[in-house]
C-alpha cells in the first residue's frame, strides 16, 4: 500500500495561501502575505459613506460585503484598517487539542493563556482584528480589557466581532479603542475554541478575507477587497463632489431635479468642471487624480 505523508493543517494561514486568496493585489505586502494598502488610502476611506462604498462594490459584482445591526463603543468615530481574521467554533475536545498542539509545537504560538490571544499576537499598526464568534454572547466573550489594551497597543485600532466582549466599562477607558460587537456579557469565554487565523470567515451577511480593508461606521461595516480600495475611494470621492454640486445647484434653482438625477447635459458637465476648478475648499484627491478619473467618465 502506498504511503502518503500527511501535513497538519496550520492554525495560521501561510503567506502563499493569503497571496493565492488575493491575486488582484499587485502592491506591497506584509511578511504574512496580506496586502499592505497605504495608510493614506485608509485615512481617506474614513470620509466615504457606507452607501457610496456599497454602491461601488455592488457595481463590481461584490454584493455580500456589508453587515449591520451592531453595538458600537464609539458610534461617532469611523474606523478603517487592514483585516486580520479569526474563526471560532463550539468546543470539540479532540479538535481543540490538535489546534493547540499545532499552534504551540509547529507554529511557535504562546503555550500559556487561551488561544483567543493568538490573533492578537500577530497584529501590527493599522490592523483590525475581525472575528467570527458565531454570534455567541453569554460565555462567548472573546476579549476583556486586558486583551483590549494589548490589541490597541499593537494596532492602534479596535475590533469587529460577530460575538461579544466582557468588561465593556474597562474597554471604554482605552483611549482610541473602538469595537463593533453583537453584545456584551460579564461571563468568561467557555465552550468555544479558535480554529484558524487569517482564513476566509463569515461576518453575518459578509464574506471576509485576510487583507481586506474595512470601513466601519455607525451605519454598518463594509469589507473591501484590497485591490479595489483605491478605486473605491476615488470613485466615492468624485460621487460626493457631484452630490455636493448637484445639491448646491438645486438649492439655487438653477436646474430641475430630473436634470440632476439623469445623465448630465454638456451644459451641466461644463458647469460642474468650472465649479471643481474653483472649488471653495480642499479637494479630497489630487487634481491629477481627479483629471485622470474624469477623462474616463461620461456623466
Amino acid at each position: 500500500m502506498p504511503y502518503f505523508p500527511v501535513a497538519a493543517q496550520n492554525v495560521g494561514a501561510s503567506a502563499e495561501y493569503i497571496k493565492a486568496l488575493t491575486p488582484g493585489w499587485d502592491g506591497e505586502r506584509f511578511p504574512d502575505g496580506r496586502p499592505k494598502v497605504p495608510d493614506a488610502i485608509l485615512e481617506r476611506l474614513k470620509n466615504i459613506s457606507i452607501e457610496e462604498a456599497w454602491g461601488v462594490l455592488r457595481n463590481k459584482g461584490y454584493q455580500n460585503q456589508y453587515e449591520g445591526e451592531w453595538q458600537i463603543m464609539l458610534p461617532d468615530e469611523a474606523m478603517t484598517g487592514r483585516v486580520v481574521t479569526a474563526q471560532y467554533m463550539p468546543l470539540r475536545p479532540d479538535l481543540e487539542k490538535q489546534v493547540k498542539t499545532q499552534g504551540v509545537e509547529k507554529e511557535g504560538r504562546a503555550p500559556k493563556g487561551g488561544t483567543n490571544s493568538w490573533p492578537i499576537d500577530i497584529l501590527t499598526t493599522g490592523d483590525v482584528y475581525v472575528a467570527d464568534g458565531y454570534g455567541k454572547i453569554a460565555d462567548g466573550t472573546l476579549i476583556g480589557d486586558n486583551l483590549g489594551n494589548a490589541i490597541y497597543a499593537k494596532s492602534q485600532r479596535g475590533v469587529i466581532f460577530n460575538g461579544s466582549v466582557r468588561d465593556q466599562e474597562g474597554l471604554s477607558k482605552i483611549h482610541g479603542f473602538n469595537a463593533w460587537i453583537k453584545g456584551q456579557d460579564p461571563s468568561y469565554i467557555q465552550q468555544m475554541m479558535l480554529t484558524s487565523i487569517n482564513t476566509p470567515i463569515r461576518i453575518g451577511r459578509a464574506t471576509v478575507l485576510p487583507g481586506d480593508v474595512v470601513l466601519a461606521k455607525k451605519y454598518g461595516v463594509i469589507f473591501i477587497p484590497a485591490h479595489l480600495v483605491e478605486e473605491l475611494v476615488l470613485t466615492s470621492e468624485v460621487t460626493g463632489l457631484r452630490d455636493e454640486f448637484g445639491h448646491l445647484r438645486l438649492r439655487e434653482g438653477k436646474y430641475l431635479p430630473g436634470q440632476i438625477d439623469s445623465e448630465w447635459t454638456e451644459e451641466i458637465k461644463k458647469d460642474f468642471l468650472d465649479w471643481l476648478n474653483n472649488y471653495p475648499g480642499k479637494l479630497p484627491m489630487t487634481k491629477q487624480e481627479l483629471d485622470e478619473y474624469l477623462k474616463e467618465r461620461n456623466y
